[in-house]
């Protein structure tokens, strides 16, 4: 490529790409429960929502596909495996603005205490997010007031991320299972 093409090239890449960049920061895609910061080690999104999982009644979002014998017999349900289609939320009702889904699976990995393994992939609907996804692997301690899980990865403006995920339990009922939980996450692109 000769030096004037090299040149040409690298104009119109900046004519083309530096619009796209402005609209990621602001515009109709702006989204409320995300926050972008370009920083000198990369890109640190904070996301905040509520993931709802519902157990009980006629229209479960998370089910359960597998467990040992010996369950039911446990208090902390041991053995116990759970498939996930969750919805998230920008607020804490149920009725608040989607923002996406966690789909994937969780299981009570804990003989004496409540422990969940969680294997979740938590994808985005909403603004600039739309289409892109985190993935989210490690122990929720369920009955402890605040929990953090690893980001392992993530696809779209997430891709190659890793941060963690700090939940905490907004709502829950105790007969039923169903939790609300809120979510506050950093995650490094």
């Amino acid at each position: 490529m000769t030096r004037i093409a090299l040149i040409v090239f690298l104009i119109i890449s900046l004519v083309v790409t530096v619009p796209w960049i402005q609209s990621l920061e602001d515009g109709p895609d702006q989204v409320n429960w995300a926050k972008r910061l370009d920083g000198e080690k990369g890109v640190v999104t904070n996301l905040q929502f509520y993931f709802h999982d519902t157990v009980s009644g006629p229209n479960p979002t998370a089910v359960r596909v597998a467990e040992a014998s010996a369950t039911n017999n446990s208090l902390t349900l041991f053995g116990s495996l759970m498939m996930v289609d969750d919805p998230l939320t920008e607020g804490p009702d149920p009725s608040s603005k989607l923002v996406g889904r966690a789909q994937g699976l969780y299981g009570s990995a804990a003989q004496s205490d409540f422990g969940l393994i969680m294997a979740l992939n938590y994808g985005f609907i909403d603004g600039i997010y739309n289409g892109s996804s985190i993935s989210i692997l490690g122990l929720n301690q369920a009955m402890h007031l605040v929990r953090e899980m690893a980001i392992v990865g993530g696809t779209g403006l997430f891709r190659m991320a890793r941060g963690y995920a700090i939940a905490k339990t907004y709502w829950m009922n105790p007969l039923t299972g169903n939790a609300i939980v809120g979510y506050n996450v950093t995650v490094v692109t």
